[in-house]
């Protein structure tokens, strides 16, 4: 079992930067691999990110563009989300997921086990 708690969201103007966290809980957390996924209203909820229990990463690169990184803290059970050069468009509620170690299944929600309530990220024009 494993328990996620994102933070690090709020306000911010066009061009800023927020750091996302996603604290877990639980045993075996460095077995997990860890995805960001994000919601704006009135869409589908969308893959961003995800990072492997051997650190590899995934993006979206239609999302990311090279703007966002993911990484990973096994000793402070955490895992973040470094994003820059924020767009309006990045609006949205930003959730971190956890499954187990797999080679597949990075970007499919359907793959991730434990969820977070998620953090909401505003940007500013």
């Amino acid at each position: 079992q494993v328990q996620l708690v994102e933070s690090g969201g709020g306000l911010v103007q066009a061009g800023g930067s927020l750091r996302l966290s996603c604290a877990a809980s639980g045993r075996s957390f460095s077995r997990y691999d860890i995805g960001w996924f994000r919601q704006a209203p009135g869409k589908e909820r969308e893959f961003v990110a995800a990072i492997t229990a051997d650190s590899g990463t995934w993006y979206n690169v239609d999302v990311v563009k090279g703007r966002f990184t993911i990484s990973r803290d096994n000793a402070d059970i955490t895992v973040y989300l470094q994003m820059n050069t924020l767009k309006p468009e990045d609006t949205a509620v930003y959730y971190c997921a956890a499954k187990y170690n797999t080679d597949s299944g990075h970007n499919f929600q359907s793959a991730y086990n434990y969820w977070g309530r998620g953090t909401q990220v505003t940007v500013s024009s």
